[in-house]
């Protein structure tokens, strides 16, 4: 342990009157530990030590002190078989912890709970993270899916509904590194059920936006019908995504049906109350990509 990085000598100086020294450095060994899990956060996947040391400017032999310490605190998890670091359960309750204190996701909780009464379908709330549209809430409804989705999931962009909602709505500045690495999977896996091309991808975007709204009928889950409806800010962007799937036999995904109707009208009853004076929700008609 060195005594640049690791010496927490400076931490907790105080005057004699025992206000906080405005010039208080704070701890270093903490802010050096963090880069780990900057690294982590910022990795599409799990890390090797190596990678991972390299990536937040350590050697392999400190970074390892510092994982064993956030394995202890549930900030970082190690896979047994591969030996792969990622972020732990801990690390992912401070991050939704983060998300659900933002203003939108409050505010559409309690209206979520009132569609999720109304429709009696599955509904919840995504929000763009790190590595795309995150699952942030659910509301189960009275005969709930089984599905394999969990509060902090990401969605696909090329086959999920929300997925699309983002690729849709969001700069592709932020969105095309995500697409491209899921078109390039699509190909090793040789599936068919989603876009083989960024101008595939690109015509169901376009189809999103003149909808107002996206939809899938299996898609990414089997059996599973999805309507994902935009809620805007006050400047016009996208700042979550409202969800309601069911099974295909109970789910109306028909445009203009009554469960595409009461997710369009809540999804702008949360967008006003976001303070957004527009209105690009279109009233659904049927003929887009599914």
């Amino acid at each position: 342990m060195t005594a640049v990085d690791d010496d927490d000598s400076r931490d907790d100086e105080r005057n004699d009157d025992g206000r906080d020294d405005a010039k208080r450095a704070g701890i270093q060994s903490i802010e050096v530990g963090f880069r780990l899990l900057q690294a982590l956060a910022a990795s599409p996947r799990a890390m090797m030590l190596r990678d991972l040391a390299a990536a937040a400017d350590m050697n392999p032999a400190k970074a390892h002190r510092y994982l064993v310490s956030f394995q202890r605190l549930g900030a970082v998890a190690q896979d047994a078989v591969s030996q792969r670091y990622d972020l732990g359960p801990f690390a992912l309750q401070l991050g939704l912890a983060g998300l659900n204190r933002l203003d939108p996701v409050r505010k559409a909780r309690p209206i979520l709970s009132q569609l999720r009464d109304e429709i009696d379908q599955t509904a919840g709330i995504a929000v763009w993270g790190n590595h795309g549209p995150t699952i942030v809430h659910w509301e189960e409804s009275s005969h709930p899916v089984s599905v394999s989705l969990r509060l902090g999931d990401v969605m696909p962009l090329l086959n999920s509904a929300t997925g699309r909602l983002y690729g849709a709505y969001l700069s592709r500045r932020q969105t095309l590194p995500l697409i491209e690495r899921e078109l390039a999977a699509r190909g090793d896996a040789g599936l068919s059920d989603m876009p083989a091309s960024l101008a595939e991808y690109d015509a169901i975007c376009a189809a999103v936006r003149e909808q107002g709204a996206a939809r899938t009928r299996g898609g990414v889950l089997p059996g599973i019908n999805a309507i994902s409806a935009p809620v805007f800010d006050a400047n016009g962007h996208l700042s979550m995504a409202l969800i309601v799937l069911g099974a295909q036999s109970v789910f109306d995904a028909e445009w203009g049906g009554a469960v595409d109707r009461r997710v369009r009208d809540i999804a702008r009853q949360i967008s006003s109350e976001l303070g957004y004076l527009g209105d690009n929700q279109p009233s659904g008609r049927d003929g887009d990509p599914s």
